[in-house]
């Protein structure tokens, strides 16, 4: 390897993990008198199977081949013989597939059998094997049948039964492995060729570090790998390399004068020293080296009790505080679940109690069809005859009055929300435009058409103002007088005359309660002089029809349910849908007459998919392609409506997430599970590991319904293009491991 970023292995050499040698056994082998004969076979099959180094040690060892062929076949026991493999290849019928495999010849045809029932899912009793067309006994060997060792044999299997029990072809490796035996066709003479068996033998033993290189940049290490031959013996050169007198030393005594001298002194004639100061020092027990090392030992021994007493103590204080604050977590859990199911049934039974918008009716009328179709259900099985009949009637008369009164409350509803869309209306008109700087502020920017929006704007929130007294409603008349007299049109002069019989009536003394209508005629007047564009310039960029007659030519449809020409954004379409269909108005209109179903759920789950999907993958497409319709079909068709582990079927608690968290979301790489379950799925590594195979089986199915489905859609099937991975292609000839008798 001359650079980190590239490695060059030369020949012989081998990945550390692969660590395999090669053994040469010769097909239908010649023992020839003339020793060169020999050596030319043995070289000519290595030249083709082996690197440099093998055929050095061959060219090594040929002399001893050569004078030990004969001895060895001559000196062959039975037992030996039994012992030798031979090549043995199988063909599946009627598929014609071949599988080649090293076996021993003394096994029977019974063990054959036995061991390609388990390979192929086969009872033994179910295969037929045959060679040259006749059906060949249970109790013989491939020694009976004739087989030399290291030889060939083919036979033909076929089943019994193969309405039950078929004969497939073994299932190719997704990866390539080494086979364990190989046959090699060797050129030995001019015309003449020899079959060579090898056979691949797994060491056991573990190859050395042999260093290696880092990659500065990626900081990838790359290791020296060995090579397949076993290393070079030193010779004995018949001198001992090691002695004791090369780890030895020269010891050397000198003496050392110490820094501080001292002295003592005795008394004696001529000197007195003073004995008040002086100890009695008695000799104690005598204390042998054992018992001192006993009693060090127990004092070892009672600080290690102690010790690993307070180390037990901690460690069941900190399981203790762990359980506590496990059950806390729990609990605290099983609280929070019980009042978000609580604030959902409160906030539910509200939208049905005050409904506001289309989604609230939805809800209303898809209860309305489920009480319908109870009491249906209930009439049917109590009721017969002329009383189901009249039940069924009542029943209809109340259903009607329910309707009836869903309705009024969506009159009211609408008008409510039509002053709210109004207002809404206006601030969009009325605000300025706005543009993020490089450094995260945010520019505003009024211009001429957005300052006359504004003020538009807040003449209309002073009109429409209830509480005003009599003068002040005067001063908002009179300017808005001012104001539309800017221009001269008939709509202008309309709202003049209503300005000046309003004023007339306020002189007058009219009570409030009888000028409503009129206020209310001003107020939808000037409305319209608001949406007029060139009156109010701004208000162009929001209309729903354009001024140009040339743009309503484009992105027009006709609705095959009113027959009226409508814009392409009222139409709600699918994502496997060819033609344009009915608009939004007349689908609403059909659901709440016939189906009465809810999609709100479905949004919901919708809005939080894109949400975390957005935050992981923001270049993701596929979550903005997907409708409420085709997210239904994915959640009740393919997952049936419930969690693919714990079956869980309350669709307030059930999320789609990605089955692989390391690829984009696509309705073939996701899962439904609850809250919880999808927050411990996103925490998993492995999931082959993790989940059973049942699990990962029914998983892969649906994706592949889904793939089936939604690919169908072009702007879909480009990403399923571009997730598929390509199967290797494999040929039919499969190499299993080899059969070894077993002795007992």
């Amino acid at each position: 390897m001359s650079e980190p970023e590239r490695e060059t292995v030369s020949p012989g050499a081998s990945c550390p993990a692969e660590q395999s040698s090669l053994r040469v056994i010769q097909k239908e082998t010649e023992l020839h008198e003339d020793d060169d004969q020999i050596k030319v076979d043995v070289c000519t099959a290595t030249d083709v199977l082996l690197p440099e180094e093998n055929i050095t040690e061959l060219n090594e060892d040929q002399d001893v081949l050569t004078q030990q062929g004969s001895e060895s076949n001559q000196t062959l026991s039975s037992s030996d013989v039994g012992s030798s493999t031979a090549t043995v290849k199988i063909l599946l019928m009627p598929e014609r597939h071949m599988i080649t495999v090293a076996f021993t010849i003394g096994l029977t045809i019974l063990d054959l059998k036995k061991h390609f029932s388990s390979e192929l899912r086969v009872p033994s009793d179910s295969i037929r094997i045959t060679l040259d067309e006749k059906s060949v006994d249970d109790d013989q060997t491939l020694m009976d049948i004739g087989v030399q060792p290291h030889g060939m044999v083919q036979f033909e299997m076929s089943s019994l039964d193969p309405e039950n029990y078929p004969m497939r072809p073994i299932k190719p490796q997704q990866e390539y492995n080494m086979p364990d035996v190989i046959t090699v066709r060797v050129q030995t003479d001019t015309g003449s060729y020899q079959d060579v068996v090898v056979e691949i033998e797994r060491a056991t033993r573990g190859k050395a570090f042999l260093g290696g290189y880092r990659h500065r940049v990626t900081k990838a290490e790359y290791h020296h790998a060995a090579v397949q031959t076993r290393p070079k013996k030193r010779p004995d050169k018949g001198v001992e390399m090691f002695s004791r007198d090369a780890q030895t030393v020269v010891l050397k005594n000198q003496d050392q004068q110490c820094s501080k001298n001292a002295s003592t002194q005795m008394t004696k004639i001529g000197c007195y020293v003073s004995n008040m100061e002086d100890k009695l020092i008695t000799p104690g027990t005598y204390i042998t080296a054992g018992e001192y090392h006993s009693k060090r030992l127990r004092a070892v021994v009672t600080l290690q009790s102690y010790v690993r007493r307070w180390l037990a103590k901690c460690f069941t204080d900190s399981l203790r505080r762990a359980k506590e604050q496990h059950l806390t977590w729990l609990e605290n859990e099983k609280r929070r679940k019980k009042e978000e199911k609580e604030q959902q049934i409160r906030d539910e039974y509200y939208r049905r109690m005050n409904p506001e918008s289309k989604a609230d009716f939805d809800l209303l009328y898809n209860a309305l069809k489920k009480w319908r179709m109870e009491e249906v259900e209930h009439i049917n099985v109590t009721l017969s005859g002329a009383e189901r009949k009249a039940a069924l009637c009542a029943l209809l008369e109340q259903e009607t009055q329910f309707i009836s009164s869903i309705e009024r409350h969506r009159m009211a509803a609408g008008t409510r929300n039509q002053d709210k869309a109004i207002q809404a209306f206006l601030n969009k008109c009325a605000e300025p435009k706005k543009w993020r700087a490089f450094d995260g502020s945010v520019t505003q920017m009024d211009t001429q058409f957005t300052i006359r929006a504004k003020e538009l704007r807040d003449l209309y929130s002073s009109i429409t103002q209830p509480q005003f007294t009599k003068d002040e409603r005067l001063d908002v008349l009179l300017t808005l007088k001012h104001t539309v007299k800017e221009h001269n049109c008939k709509l202008t002069q309309d709202i003049v005359d209503l300005i000046d019989r309003e004023v007339d009536l306020l002189m007058r003394g009219i009570k409030k309660s009888n000028l409503e209508g009129l206020r209310k005629r001003i107020a939808t007047l000037f409305l319209q002089y608001i949406k007029t564009p060139a009156f109010n310039p701004q208000v162009s960029k929001f209309l729903r029809v354009p001024q140009d007659p040339a743009d309503l030519k484009k992105n027009i449809y006709l609705c095959r349910g009113c027959n009226e020409y409508q814009s392409s954004t009222d139409f709600s379409l699918k994502t496997n849908a060819s033609s344009v269909g009915l608009c939004r108005r007349c689908m609403d209109l059909d659901n709440e007459a016939r189906r009465r179903e809810d999609f709100c759920l479905y949004k919901n789950i919708l809005r939080c998919l894109r949400e975390s999907e957005a935050e992981c993958s923001p270049e993701a497409k596929i979550t903005y392609l997907l409708q409420e319709q085709d997210l239904r079909y994915l959640v009740d068709v393919l997952w049936g409506a419930q969690s693919a582990l714990s079956g869980w079927k309350d669709l307030h608690d059930l999320l789609l997430v990605r089955w692989e968290k390391h690829l984009n979301w696509s309705p073939w790489n996701c899962i439904l599970l609850t809250k919880d379950e999808a927050a411990a799925h996103h925490k998993l590594e492995n999931i082959d590991k993790a989940y059973d195979v049942v699990v990962i089986r029914n998983v892969k199915q649906k994706h592949a319904l889904a793939k089936k489905y939604f690919s169908q859609i072009p702007a879909m099937a480009e990403c399923l293009h571009d997730a598929e991975i390509q199967p290797a292609a494999l040929s039919n000839l499969l190499v299993s491991k080899p059969i070894t008798s077993v002795t007992k």
